[in-house]
């Protein structure tokens, strides 16, 4: 047992030598992972943004088409969106499906995707959002044409502004 003993004591002299003897190896490396991100933005713009219809009649139509004011909206955003669009009611005229006393109708054409000579290919506004265009890529512009038919009577013969609202969500 003594043999033992002193075995193990030369051992562990030994060991302790060598790891005093020895230098400390330490493997450690770093790295660092390079992390971004971007906030997605969904955005739009309208060019040229103002449509001039003149002086019209009463119970007539006028486009953008027939005027060569279409509108270009572009996706400026940095994802694809979906492009909604809307009217409304001007001063003295009712935004509505058919014209009549003190009603108006304002309907809109995606002549990116629609013949816009063809007046049966317009879709009337309303005050809620409508579908323009799904999925228009970055830096892409899609062609709009507006048409605007005017009341059958007015007791309000002043400029009327008949904004239409176009709106971009990302897809």
């Amino acid at each position: 047992m003594k043999k033992v003993k002193s075995f193990l004591a030369l051992v562990g002299i030994f060991a302790l030598s060598v790891m005093l003897v020895s230098p400390m190896v330490v493997a450690s490396d770093t790295d660092i992972v390079s992390a971004t991100v971007t906030i997605e933005t969904a955005a739009i713009s309208v060019d040229d943004g103002t449509v001039e219809y003149g002086i019209m009649a009463l119970n007539s139509t006028s486009s953008t088409y027939d005027l060569s004011q279409t509108q270009t909206v572009t996706n400026e955003g940095n994802v694809s969106i979906d492009i909604n669009i809307r009217g409304t009611s001007t001063t003295s005229w009712t935004l509505a499906g058919t014209n009549g006393s003190e009603q108006y109708v304002h309907k809109f054409c995606n002549a990116t995707i629609t013949d816009c000579s063809d007046t049966g290919n317009y879709t009337a506004l309303t005050t809620s959002y409508a579908t323009l265009d799904t999925g228009v890529a970055t830096s892409t512009g899609i062609s709009l044409d507006l048409e605007i038919t005017t009341p059958t009577a007015t007791a309000d013969f002043t400029q009327q502004s008949a904004d239409v609202t176009v709106q971009a969500v990302a897809s």
